[in-house]
């Protein structure tokens, strides 16, 4: 098959690397791919974000398979275009992609399908927005309503912060994304991710991780894109995966079909976790990243299968074969991260590391300047490994975290201390 990957981050890598694995996949291209990328696939440069230029693309290369990573060409309805032409896509429509690029229109459907989450309201303008928050109090949650690369959610402890949150927004911190404004009610408990392929009617869960949003470690600081990763999540008991479906994911994917918007891809369901009762934090319609990288990594060859069946709607019956192992992801960011950061940086020291089923490092931000690999985002690198415990996983990746030359990053040293401390 020929196979074409949209996006140029550690997602996509991951996603490329796992494709590599199995045997149907004759020709890989990623577009607009990167350093890493480009060492294992070929990279094309190609603006993901129209839709008609990448159906072209897809013709003149002869494209069978089209899986779509990042959410904002699904928002974008890229994948309308690619299924109007005539191509099998992974990846939900511009309608049903709704789910991620407007809180507001989760919400409403939550509400619709009885689905347990937080109380809301939604705001257009600040005035009313922070009338609302002097009357709730704090803690309390504020998020643009849009897309804003996992940045457009503030979890105000004080008023205070809460109130400054908004001045922000509708200030344009987050550009469009901020037009308008929902908050939420503070839940406390555990957050994971619970991932779950859906082929329009039927839905199949996929796994289980839990990511650090917080740049600090032992979750302090701003919210990030993410700091690291690991899986599985032991707080995602399979009893509380089983409700997690009955109670939130098939009274979504009804609610979506009834709506006439039915659900094909991946579904990224956010929980958090109290006295064993899972409450929806978010939906996102693509792969978490860096939880990608950890489940690529777990299921290698079988995932493409999986998500192959999925675009075909050939989910019935299907099944996900589980080693008994974990993995986890560190991710090094470029030093200022998640505020402004220099690009330009040289990593030193990948080429010696290990590239196998248990050991990877995939890029996220990085480019080649002749023989130099330089850092062109902020998030640069995930550095993934796997083992029989997650504590193995953890000393194997941040063994080959060590052996990186790079003085212009940073990351994280105690991804999974929650578990690890409680072990």
């Amino acid at each position: 098959m020929n196979i074409l990957i949209l996006g140029g981050g550690g997602r996509e890598h991951a996603l490329a690397w796992a494709a590599l694995q199995n045997p149907k996949c004759d020709v890989l291209i990623v577009a607009p791919g990167n350093a890493g990328i480009a060492e294992i696939a070929t990279c094309a440069d190609l603006d993901i974000m129209d839709g008609a230029a990448v159906v072209a693309f897809a013709e003149e290369h002869a494209v069978d398979f089209v899986i779509v990573g990042p959410e904002a060409p699904l928002a974008a309805g890229v994948s309308d275009d690619l299924r109007a032409a005539g191509f099998l896509v992974f990846g939900p429509s511009q309608a049903a992609a709704e789910l991620e690029a407007s809180k507001a229109f989760t919400k409403e459907v939550c509400d619709a399908a009885g689905a347990p989450t937080a109380a809301w309201a939604r705001f257009s303008d600040a005035e009313s927005a922070k009338a609302h928050i002097r009357a709730q109090g704090a803690p309390i949650v504020v998020k643009a309503d849009g897309l804003a690369a996992g940045k457009g959610v503030v979890v105000a402890m004080t008023e205070a912060e809460a109130l400054d949150a908004i001045d922000d927004m509708f200030a344009g911190a987050f550009g469009a994304a901020g037009a308008e404004v929902v908050i939420e009610e503070f839940m406390d408990g555990e957050e994971a991710s619970f991932f779950v392929l859906c082929d329009g009617l039927e839905a199949l869960p996929f796994g289980t991780a839990q990511d650090h949003k917080r740049v600090g470690e032992g979750d302090t600081g701003p919210n990030t894109g993410g700091m690291g990763a690991y899986s599985p999540a032991p707080v995602l008991s399979d009893e509380i995966a089983e409700r997690t479906m009955a109670e939130i994911v098939h009274p979504t994917l009804a609610e979506m079909v009834r709506r006439e918007t039915p659900y094909q891809g991946v579904l990224y369901v956010g929980l958090m976790i109290k006295d064993g009762a899972p409450r929806l934090v978010e939906y996102n319609v693509r792969f978490g990243d860096p939880e990608c990288q950890i489940l690529m990594m777990r299921l290698g060859a079988q995932a493409f299968d999986l998500m192959h069946a999925c675009a075909e709607g050939r989910l019935a019956g299907a099944q996900v074969v589980w080693a008994d192992d974990h993995a986890m992801t560190v991710v090094l960011a470029a030093n200022g991260y998640p505020g402004p950061y220099e690009k330009g940086s040289e990593i030193r020291g990948l080429s010696e590391l290990p590239e196998t089923s248990f050991r990877m490092t995939f890029h996220a931000g990085t480019a080649r300047q002749d023989a130099r690999l330089v850092a062109t985002g902020g998030r640069v690198l995930n550095v993934t490994a796997r083992a029989e415990t997650l504590e193995a996983a953890r000393d194997a990746a941040y063994a080959d975290v060590d052996a990186i030359d790079w003085p212009g990053g940073f990351c994280r040293r105690d991804i999974g201390w929650r578990v690890l401390d409680d072990q």
